[in-house]
C-alpha cells in the first residue's frame, strides 16, 4: 500500500470504522540516511491509534536501529515488518516477500527488530504464504516468527509469484492461525461484511483490508455495520462519493510541506482514479482524472459527474 495508505488517507478511513492501520512501509535505510526525507512516511496522528509503523529490510541490526529512531521520533503503537510485499524493487533489495526464500535471514530480521526495540512497543509482521506454488511455508515461516518474538502476524493469502492475481488462499492462512499461539489476521479478497464474517469462520483472530479500501473507503463502515446487523448498507450516493475525493485533495494540498498544487495533484492522480472506479462515464472521467492539476478542475469534474443523476455501481 505504499503510496496510498499516507497520513491522510488513514484519518479517512479511521473517520469511516477502521479499528488498527499501519503506515506506509519505509526502507529501515532510508530512516538511518536520511531522517527527515523519509521520516514524513512514519507520520500519523494521535487520532489515529493503535497505529504502527511498517519497516523493511535485510540486516536485522540496521532495521532495529531504525526501530528505535522511529519510537524516540514519535513512539508508535507497534512495530510492524514487511515480509510481504512483491514489488521487485524491494525484492531485489531483498526486502519484502524474498525472506520468505531465506529463512535464517528472515529470523535474523525479526530477532534482530525484537531485540533492539525490547519491551518498548510490540513488534509485529506481514508474510505471504510463500514465494511461489512450489514453495508454500507459511506455516514454517509464522512458526519462525513466533520463536523470534513476533507479537502478532498478518499473512496475505497469495504466494509473492501471484502479485495480487488470483485467488487468495484462506486454507492456509487458516492453517497458520492453527499452527501458532500469537494472533494472526488473515488478509486478502475481503470487499465486504459478508467476506469477514466468512473469513471469521477460520482461526484468525482478525482481518485485515488493503486494496479494496483504495476505491471504497466506506468498506469499514460497510463491514461493522453488517456485522452488527446482518444489513447490507444502501450504496453510497455519488455526491458523498465526490464530497470525499474532493476533501482528500484539499487535505493533502493543504498539509502539504512543499512543492506546488499542480505537483500535489499530479501525486494523486492514481489514487483519484481509484476512487472514481465505477463512477458514471468512469472511462472519460478517468481519463480526465489522469490530467488534472488543481483542486478547481476536480471540483469541476465532480459536478459534472454529479449533475448526471446516476448512482454509482459497484
Amino acid at each position: 500500500m505504499a503510496g496510498v495508505t499516507d497520513v491522510i488517507f488513514r484519518q479517512i478511513c479511521k473517520e469511516l470504522g477502521a479499528d488498527v492501520m499501519v503506515t506506509e512501509f519505509v526502507s529501515a535505510e532510508g530512516i538511518m540516511q536520511a531522517d527527515e526525507r523519509t521520516r514524513k512516511y512514519t507520520e500519523f496522528t494521535d487520532e489515529q491509534r493503535p497505529v504502527g509503523v511498517q519497516l523493511f529490510g535485510a540486516d536485522g541490526e540496521r532495521m532495529g536501529e531504525a526501530a528505535k529512531k522511529i519510537i524516540d521520533w514519535k513512539r508508535p503503537d507497534f512495530i510492524d515488518i514487511n515480509f510481504g510485499c512483491p514489488v521487485n524493487k524491494v525484492v531485489a533489495r531483498n526486502g519484502g516477500s524474498s525472506l520468505l526464500k531465506d529463512c535464517p535471514v528472515l529470523a535474523a530480521v525479526a530477532s534482530g527488530v525484537a531485540k533492539a526495540v525490547g519491551e518498548q512497543v510490540p513488534v509485529t509482521a506481514k508474510m505471504r504464504i510463500g514465494w511461489d506454488e512450489n514453495s508454500v511455508n507459511a506455516v514454517e515461516v509464522a512458526r519462525i516468527l513466533e520463536d523470534c518474538g513476533m507479537q502478532a502476524i498478518a499473512v496475505h493469502g497469495r504466494t509473492r509469484a501471484q502479485g495480487y492475481g488470483g485467488e487468495a488462499d484462506w486454507e492456509v492462512i487458516d492453517a497458520v492461525a492453527r499452527a501458532v499461539k500469537v494472533p494472526v489476521i488473515g488478509n486478502g479478497d475481503i470487499t465486504c461484511g459478508a467476506d469477514v464474517v466468512k473469513r471469521r469462520a477460520t482461526a484468525v483472530s482478525g482481518v485485515m483490508i488493503g486494496r479494496a479500501a483504495m476505491q471504497n473507503p466506506w468498506v469499514f463502515r460497510e463491514a461493522k455495520h453488517f456485522l452488527e446487523t446482518g444489513e447490507i448498507l444502501a450504496d453510497v450516493m455519488i455526491e458523498e462519493r465526490w464530497e470525499l475525493v474532493l476533501r482528500h485533495c484539499r487535505l493533502a494540498v493543504e498539509s502539504r510541506r512543499n512543492g506546488t498544487e499542480k505537483q500535489t495533484l499530479t501525486a494523486m492522480r492514481s489514487r483519484l482514479m481509484a476512487y472514481c472506479k465505477g463512477f458514471p462515464g468512469a472511462k472519460e472521467l478517468r481519463q480526465k482524472l489522469c490530467q488534472v492539476a488543481s483542486v478547481a478542475e476536480v471540483e469541476a469534474l465532480a459536478e459534472y459527474s454529479i449533475g448526471q443523476g446516476i448512482l454509482a455501481e459497484f
